[in-house]
């Protein structure tokens, strides 16, 4: 006997990593081209990011199944999470970014050229689709 309310929908195509990848680098690739903490970057930042909030907060997208239990190797990755959360608010609560300057600040020449602009964008844009589908 078929049951249609306990069958599970697949995947709409657009979801799928053939699909979602070319798309990313095509958008990493154009938000390459914008100066770095420009006003155009972070609207266009501001722009990619409200449309996957939407999504996330839609049920468009499929979900990804939730794990039971956390692994043994999470507290190896809040480790350096952990390091780098302290160091970034200790470096901004003494307010001297000459003498203790913040990883954004020092990250900002690596951002001035293109290429690692646009791989950053495309870290960023996977990361949160990793985090829409959960």
């Amino acid at each position: 006997m078929d049951h249609p309310e306990l069958a599970v929908p697949s995947a709409p195509a657009w979801t799928r990593p053939a699909v979602m990848l070319p798309i990313f680098a095509f958008l990493s690739l154009l938000g390459g081209l914008l100066p770095s903490f420009s006003l155009e970057a972070n609207i266009y930042v501001f722009t990619l990011g409200a449309v996957m909030m939407y999504l996330g907060l839609s049920q468009r997208v499929p979900r990804k199944p939730t794990p039971r239990r956390l692994s043994r190797g999470l507290a190896w990755w809040l480790l350096p999470v952990g390091v780098f959360v302290f160091f970034e608010l200790s470096t901004f609560a003494v307010g001297d970014d000459k003498n203790y300057p913040t990883l954004s600040l020092l990250a900002d020449p690596l951002l001035d050229d293109y290429l690692p602009r646009a791989i950053f964008y495309f870290g960023w844009l996977t990361g949160f689709w990793g985090l829409v589908r959960r």
